[in-house]
């Protein structure tokens, strides 16, 4: 018994002689203003080291060195062992960080990028990150990366390029990317980010915005055609209505429209023909109807349409297979009856699955066209009620005659009196006695709105 006894106890011992020795897993960030780390080490790693005090170059990069081992403490998975020497004080050295002079002062170094594309990690980003405020470019495209974005990236004041592409973000429109002032380059392509999109977005001197293939479902915001982009892709969304008429205003820089895998139901707009520097413009896949408008033969630079997969009719014009850069033309599964000899001259011209005749092999058969005209019918595009349209300023009708007044009748003189105010109050008769009967004051004519073109169904 007295054996068993001193047995438990040497037990006891051990264990709090083990426990003691431990490191602990949630050691102090600062201690005396330095860092106390102790190494976080996998199954294969030698045995830790005890601790040691840091030592940084700059307190930017000592700021760098919390934010990013902070951030290294939430990743689940690094396949390719990407921040594996995320270790030390040394953090320009880190795999996917890179140092620069600091733009206010030149003489010391701070992490001016994140680049970590195709690393394959899992994990989330960190509020911490927002102290790493002299950052110009975070590149995390293609990892595993899920969550949100934090609020803190709206300190990154001087952050110019972020891509956080075909990853597992979720959740509304990233809404820090609105406060950062240097922003240029976006995207957020192939992610989980859903609801509507804000129209500041279009309000921010962004020269690259790529939104598709998430789960936004709204109307494109009327002041797109706010934004000074070059390149503009919303492809694979759920957005729908009508194309505001704003584009018009992006003729001096949009270069490339990309709106396929859409549900935008409504005609082509004229508007688009506008912008007149657009090289790349691909609307495939979507419910556009009516014909190609005739302002596309002022799109000189075009050199890709793609039109395939909507509900587009009419004839293909002339001018627009005959525009001098286009090389690339898709316009098959539509509903077009007739097309310019012109067009079987572009380099890539694809026509099938149209209502083509004359022998034209791939078309649709007699019945479905003809089932398409009875149903359609004829295309009215203001039924849409995509225009700028306003109520016609009906103007006021003209104020009714002044009464005529009299010094005298029948009833006497008319009296003149001087008011309070030194000016003559009038006191006429009674209106029988008048010597023309009263004018009728006319109604105003009802103001015409656009709520009174009522848009015709289609079927």
């Amino acid at each position: 018994m007295v054996i068993k006894y001193k047995t438990h106890l040497l037990l006891f011992h051990l264990l709090l002689t083990c426990a003691a020795a431990a490191p602990d897993p949630n050691p102090p960030l600062r201690q005396s203003s330095k860092w106390i780390v102790r190494h976080h080490t996998h199954d294969s790693d030698p045995p830790p080291s005890p601790s040691y005090t840091l030592k940084f170059e700059n307190p930017r990069l000592e700021t760098a060195y919390f934010a990013l081992q902070t951030w290294k403490q939430t990743i689940l998975s690094d396949p390719y062992n990407r921040t594996a020497n995320w270790v030390g004080p040394d953090v320009c050295n880190y795999t996917g960080i890179f140092c620069f002079p600091a733009p206010d002062n030149t003489s010391i170094q701070t992490v001016a990028g994140i680049d970590l594309n195709h690393a394959d990690i899992a994990g989330q980003l960190v509020d911490e990150l927002g102290l790493l405020a002299d950052l110009a470019l975070i590149h995390l495209n293609t990892n595993r990366f899920c969550g949100t974005v934090p609020q803190t990236f709206k300190k990154m004041k001087l952050l110019y390029e972020l891509d956080l592409s075909n990853n597992r973000f979720a959740g509304r429109f990233p809404s820090a990317v609105l406060n950062i002032p240097g922003l240029k380059y976006l995207d957020i392509r192939y992610n989980e980010f859903e609801g509507r999109i804000p129209s500041r977005l279009f309000d921010k001197h962004l020269d690259a915005i790529f939104l598709n293939h998430n789960r936004f479902q709204s109307q494109l915001p009327p002041n797109i055609g706010s934004s000074p982009a070059s390149a503009m892709v919303l492809a694979g969304n759920n957005f729908r209505g009508c194309l505001p008429p704003s584009f018009k205003n992006m003729s001096a820089t949009l270069r490339e429209l990309i709106l396929m895998d859409n549900g935008i139901e409504a005609c082509l707009p004229a508007e688009i023909g506008m912008m007149t520097n657009l090289t790349v413009f691909d609307a495939s896949n979507n419910r556009f109807v009516g014909p190609i408008p005739d302002s596309f033969a002022e799109l000189e630079n075009l050199e890709v349409l793609n039109l395939d997969h909507n509900f587009l009719s009419g004839e293909i014009p002339e001018a627009i297979c005959s525009l001098p850069k286009l090389w690339n033309f898709t316009a098959s599964n539509n509903f077009f009856d007739g097309e310019a000899p012109e067009c079987s001259g572009v380099e890539a011209f694809r026509d099938g699955r149209n209502c083509l005749r004359g022998g034209r092999r791939n078309q649709r058969t007699r019945w479905q066209c003809e089932m398409f005209k009875s149903r359609r019918g004829k295309v009215r595009c203001e039924d849409f009620k995509c225009f700028e349209t306003k109520p016609c300023q009906v103007p006021p009708p003209p104020p009714p005659p002044p009464v005529p007044c009299q010094n005298s009748t029948a009833e006497g003189p008319v009296d003149h009196d001087v008011g309070g105010d030194g000016n003559y109050q009038i006191q006429s008769p009674p209106r029988r006695m008048l010597s023309r009967p009263p004018v009728k004051e006319s109604k105003p004519a009802r103001r015409v709105t656009v709520e009174d073109a009522r848009p015709a169904s289609l079927v």
